[in-house]
């Protein structure tokens, strides 16, 4: 949906100073041509007056400097799969696309580090590595698109996080431009290091509201010697949500812990033609990584803790045949999402494990109270949800049901412990709902580091923390 402000025309000084620092072909003006910088993933678009590609740290200081002194908006984008409207220009300003900065600038297997510039797509940094011994841990759904400065900027980690954690505990150090135009470095290229604060892991997650990264050291790890993939069924979701507790309450840590609840597996069974009994109303999809010589041991490990009452049954893969096969139940599940519900209301909130089962119960309720069919998949291993409210933008009624669906959502997850989002971030589709989770003080000191950072409050204006009414919070 389009949405904000009717994007102006930049005047022909800014024009010529902008094609100054990063050359003629380096800036797109015609509306025609700014049109597809100004959406994502969340279906928001917005026109920009301008969209700008770096090449260079030294191209996006200048051009932070410029639209400081002229306070014109400016928002950092990569490739544009974030699901929250955090790249939309909803307030006009200038896109500064970074896929041009695709760079991995070095790779050091002595010392376990990759340096990359931020347009680097995980894939790429991931094929890169291979070679070497090594893989970067993060591994979202987008993976072949997403770029590594999204990641960052999204602290998004995918399956893997069960294991091997998020972006934040897997970068060292960044180099980055503030909103006032000053050169950043952070954190060190060693696996230790205190001085000073930790602002690698605070920009990391900011959502380009802070600084914009132009480079970044990553923590590699190596690549595991063995892997085991197996899916255990259940008969219902509370079983499987068990053995999601079972299964991390033992010392052996899956590296991936993916689960579907029954309504997922409806819509498989209805839109694929997988075989998969009537008597299976959820699944987990488990994979277990390490040294080949006692992988059959933590196999078994995790299997007999999967192994609960409600279990109807469990299968390992044999082959990449077999991998392939087991796998294919999950990856049926978007194409048929989007067959049912394109326009689906997709949120991924995180509750402490434990409390899994609760969580499900509570939106089982909440679907049938407010007669919105509701979809979980996702990473169980560390709570993270994916909760889809399937809706329809041209019923009013049903739309008015679905956010008030999701409001009680939300309560419920922080009932629970839980946090609004693990992964997909907050942009402008949780905005107005973090003030449930973050109380007045922190919230208060959380505007005051973004100034600090930003004081003409030119970066990403409008998005993460909800407005607090200061004329700095956003561009003048």
């Amino acid at each position: 949906m389009s949405e904000g402000k009717t994007a102006t025309p930049l005047d022909a000084d800014t024009r010529e100073a902008l094609a100054a620092i990063v050359g003629t072909e380096g800036v797109l003006t015609d509306p025609g041509d700014c049109w597809p910088y100004g959406y994502d993933n969340s279906r928001r678009h917005a026109l920009p007056q301008a969209v700008v590609f770096a090449t260079s740290h030294e191209q996006v200081r200048d051009i932070v400097v410029l639209c400081n002194r002229q306070r014109i908006p400016l928002i950092a984008r990569g490739k544009g799969t974030g699901t929250t409207g955090a790249t939309v220009p909803h307030r006009g300003g200038i896109i500064l696309a970074l896929e041009r900065m695709d760079r991995i600038l070095e790779i050091d297997p002595a010392n376990r580090i990759a340096r990359v510039q931020p347009g680097v797509t995980n894939q790429a940094l991931q094929q890169a590595l291979y070679p070497h011994g090594f893989f970067w841990p993060p591994d979202p759904t987008s993976a072949a698109i997403c770029t590594v400065g999204g990641n960052l900027a999204y602290n998004s980690a995918g399956p893997r996080a069960v294991k091997y954690n998020t972006p934040r505990e897997n970068t060292l150090g960044l180099r980055a431009v503030s909103g006032a135009g000053e050169e950043l470095r952070t954190g060190v290229i060693t696996s230790k290091g205190v001085v000073g604060y930790d602002l690698t892991r605070l920009l990391i997650g900011s959502e380009g509201t802070l600084a914009i990264i132009t480079e970044a050291v990553l923590k590699l790890t190596p690549l595991p010697e063995a892997k085991a993939t197996l899916q255990a069924t259940y008969r219902d979701m509370h079983a499987a949500a068990r053995a999601v507790s079972a299964i991390m309450a033992q010392p052996i840590t899956p590296c991936a812990l993916e689960f579907m609840d029954g309504a997922s597996i409806d819509m498989v069974r209805n839109y694929s033609d997988l075989d998969l009994p009537e008597a299976v109303g959820a699944l987990l999809m488990i994979e277990v990584d390490g040294p080949a010589h006692g992988l059959d041991q933590s196999l078994q490990a995790v299997i007999d803790a999967a192994r609960i009452e409600g279990m109807v049954g469990i299968e390992v893969a044999h082959s990449e045949q077999d991998v392939e096969r087991l796998w294919r139940t999950r990856k049926a599940l978007s194409p048929a999402l989007r067959n049912i519900a394109p326009k689906k209301i997709n949120e991924d909130v995180v509750v402490p494990v434990s409390r899994i089962p609760d969580l499900i119960g509570g939106l089982e309720r909440l679907s049938g109270r407010f007669d919105i069919r509701i979809v979980n998949f996702g990473h169980a291993g560390n709570g993270n949800i994916h909760v889809n409210l399937l809706s329809d933008p041209d019923d009013p009624a049903m739309m008015a049901r679905a956010h008030e669906c999701l409001s009680e959502t939300f309560d419920l997850v922080l009932q629970l412990g839980g946090t609004l989002s693990g992964e997909h971030g907050v942009g402008l589709e949780k905005r107005d709902y973090i003030g449930r989770e973050i109380e007045p003080a922190t919230l208060r000191l959380m505007h005051a580091i973004r100034r600090q950072f930003d004081p003409q409050g030119i970066l990403n204006p409008g998005k993460t923390l909800p407005e607090s009414g200061g004329a700095t919070d956003e561009t003048r």
